[in-house]
């Protein structure tokens, strides 16, 4: 059993290489036994973050505390954190167990000790009796749990992954990330983990923390950055979204709702503290309902661009007078053909008004 969560904190950190910020004055908190994503594009500052936790680099500016103990200067064999790595990195010729087992042993654990470690670990993992395997006679996913075994042994305060499930096929990724979120509840570990796809971070998360050029651009709860992103930048990155433009009107008293036009449509929308006039909004391509018949509600005009059709459901793109817009359309039995006029209407769920 790993020992007791740790806390992570970022105290105003910034890591610089020669010119270059990396990341710019970072600071966050993930709280004991919790899983927080860092999340963003290429080049962020995601990873530059999750090494910095790990001592694999050094902060330029600022603190990081690992259970309330200020590490910032300390190694990596110094901050009881253990990282599993996008490639896995197992040692090809060692079995199973002994890849498992090299981190106490290197610790100067007895040979016994170190196998018996590991062989718990490897039951945790739910590779009990895959001891004298190599890696190459493994799957992409038990791999992955051979990695995770190898840096639970350890009994890290903090465990880390980085992009962990980026050399796994979509159907695995699914059963792998439910497994790490299940490990994690289980063992009741602080996890720290970096991705840059959005699914996989909303499903495994306690909390989001989405970077981009090297700062913080919004973090909480996984359906609060769905549901009421802080920016542009957010409600395009977290999901997809059609960001269009709209005009807000004044508050309607203190419910903190105000009426907004979009095109030819209203509706009645949190104003998130936007003062009237000239907005955007984001509309998530689920919340648009197309129908071929103009319904007996206010609606938009449109015509069907293109359409793919998916299995569980078909996605649009539909020509308006607002630009077009991504439609995701669950009515896989009555599709609606390339050129065809439509009529969409708005969801009362999945439209924001979009600060700044």
């Amino acid at each position: 059993m790993a020992k007791s969560a740790a806390s992570v904190e970022f105290r105003n950190v910034t890591k610089r290489y020669g010119g270059v910020t990396a990341v710019d004055n970072v600071s966050f908190t993930i709280e004991p036994g919790t899983l927080v994503t860092l999340l963003g594009p290429s080049g962020c500052g995601k990873t530059t973050t999750l090494r910095l936790i790990a001592g694999l680099e050094m902060a330029s500016e600022g603190r990081i505390m690992i259970g309330g103990r200020d590490v910032t200067h300390l190694s990596a064999a110094e901050r009881d954190v253990s990282m599993v790595f996008q490639s896995y990195a197992l040692f090809p010729h060692m079995s199973v167990l002994d890849n498992v087992a090299y981190g106490p042993l290197v610790g100067g654990e007895p040979k016994a000790k170190a196998h018996a470690m590991a062989r718990d670990k490897l039951e945790v993992v739910g590779l009990k009796g895959f001891d004298d395997r190599l890696p190459s006679e493994l799957s992409g996913g038990q791999q992955q749990r051979v990695a995770v075994a190898r840096a639970l042994v350890l009994e890290p305060q903090v465990l880390l992954f980085d992009e962990p499930l980026s050399n796994l096929d979509a159907k695995l990724r699914r059963r792998v990330r439910e497994d790490i979120r299940d490990l994690q509840r289980q063992l009741d570990l602080t996890v720290a983990y970096v991705t840059h796809d959005q699914q996989e971070a909303l499903a495994v998360s306690d909390r989001v923390i989405v970077m981009a050029n090297a700062v913080i651009a919004q973090s909480g709860a996984p359906r609060e950055l769905y549901e009421e992103p802080a920016s542009l930048f957010v409600a395009d990155f977290i999901g997809d979204a059609n960001i269009v433009p709209a005009e807000l009107g004044p508050p309607n008293g203190h419910d903190g709702t105000a009426r907004v036009r979009i095109g030819t449509l209203e509706k009645s929308l949190k104003h998130r503290g936007v003062k009237p006039g000239a907005i955007k909004v984001a509309i998530r391509p689920e919340s648009l309902t197309l129908s071929p018949v103009k319904p007996n509600t206010p609606a938009l005009e449109g015509r069907i661009a293109k359409a793919a059709y998916l299995g569980t459901h078909i996605e649009y793109t539909v020509t308006t007078a607002l630009g077009d817009l991504f439609v995701v359309d669950r009515a896989v039995d009555r599709p609606l053909d390339p050129g065809a006029g439509t009529f969409i209407t708005l969801a009362d769920h999945g439209v924001t008004v979009v600060p700044g």
